[in-house]
């Protein structure tokens, strides 16, 4: 275990609750991990202190170097945090498509922020526009790339919330449904999980508007935190054609925004339109699963986030 200073220290170990009003009488247990319970609210906390502690370990980040990363917000703020507590300047290439409580969180953690503007919302140009700025900086600049998207590291920081969920859920967890951005979160989680359960049932989460998992085309939407326009590469198939979770389940921006208000209203769960998509396939998993069994799924990051947008207006 590291010993790791200041803010560092808080991240991890979060609570989790079962819902109690949100699962009808037909359906198996839902339990939420409260991931807002992490120093930044967000559970990206867990990837950011992990891809930062490994290039350390590797030898790839020295003192006084430049971080650079593309985010829409709840990665750059645990980025933002990290680095400020291990001193390394973090540049950030975001979009105001983005919730400004966001950029706002990266900005006063000291992060230098650079935004590209896309009044449309998350459409499937803008992740890619994002990903060749950051690029850019590093040649010009020779910043070292976090790069979330492709960078394994992450899938070590996720696993705690497996781990830490079957030290806390008394039974057999059956199933794992987590809402898609880079993909890490539900393959880190399943990877804890499957550690004592490996038929573990694995469910990835996407918005319907741009349903790419599923076969569909790319779309706008206004679930953030994922619905990138493409395959994450943690979620493409392995040498084998084997892919990283069980089924996909779509859920619309509507239905997640709604799933938001009622887990707030009913059950006190607090969060963004991420962890609403997640609250609702989870429920659905676990009405098909029946009585007696139980599904895992995490809050993404607090609600105040969202206070300024339509979400909770």
């Amino acid at each position: 275990m590291h010993d790791r200073p200041g803010a560092l220290a808080g991240i991890g170990n979060t609570p989790i609750v079962r819902l109690s009003r949100l699962t009808p009488p037909d359906a198996g247990e839902v339990w939420v991990k409260l991931e807002a319970a992490n120093p930044t609210g967000s559970y990206k906390d867990r990837m950011a202190l992990a891809m930062i502690e490994a290039a350390e370990e590797r030898g790839d980040l020295r003192p006084g170097a430049t971080v650079v990363e593309y985010t829409g917000g709840s990665t750059g703020s645990s980025l933002a945090l990290v680095c400020s507590i291990k001193g390394y300047r973090l540049r950030i290439v975001t979009s105001d498509a983005f919730a400004h409580e966001k950029l706002r969180t990266m900005a006063a953690f000291g992060a230098e922020l650079e935004i590209i503007p896309s009044p449309d919302g998350i459409h499937p140009g803008l992740i890619p526009s994002m990903r060749e700025r950051a690029a850019q900086i590093v040649a010009e600049h020779g910043a070292f790339p976090t790069d979330q998207f492709n960078n394994r590291d992450a899938l070590v920081g996720y696993r705690g919330i497996g781990t830490e969920a079957v030290a806390q859920v008394h039974g057999r967890i059956d199933a794992v449904c987590i809402y898609a951005g880079v993909g890490g979160c539900l393959v880190g989680t399943s990877e804890g999980v499957a550690s004592a359960w490996s038929d573990l049932h694995r469910v990835v989460v996407e918005p319907a508007e741009s349903a790419v998992l599923s076969g569909q085309q790319a779309g706008t939407h206004r679930i953030e935190g994922g619905g990138v326009g493409f395959i994450p590469p943690h979620l493409q198939p392995d040498e084998h054609g084997a892919v990283p979770y069980d089924e996909v389940i779509a859920v619309s921006t509507a239905d997640a925004f709604a799933m938001a208000r009622r887990a707030a209203a009913e059950e006190g769960i607090w969060g963004g339109p991420s962890t609403g998509a997640n609250l609702l396939a989870a429920v659905r998993t676990a009405q098909r699963l029946g009585p007696g069994a139980r599904v895992l799924t995490v809050q993404c990051d607090s609600g105040m986030k969202y206070l300024n947008g339509d979400l909770y207006a």
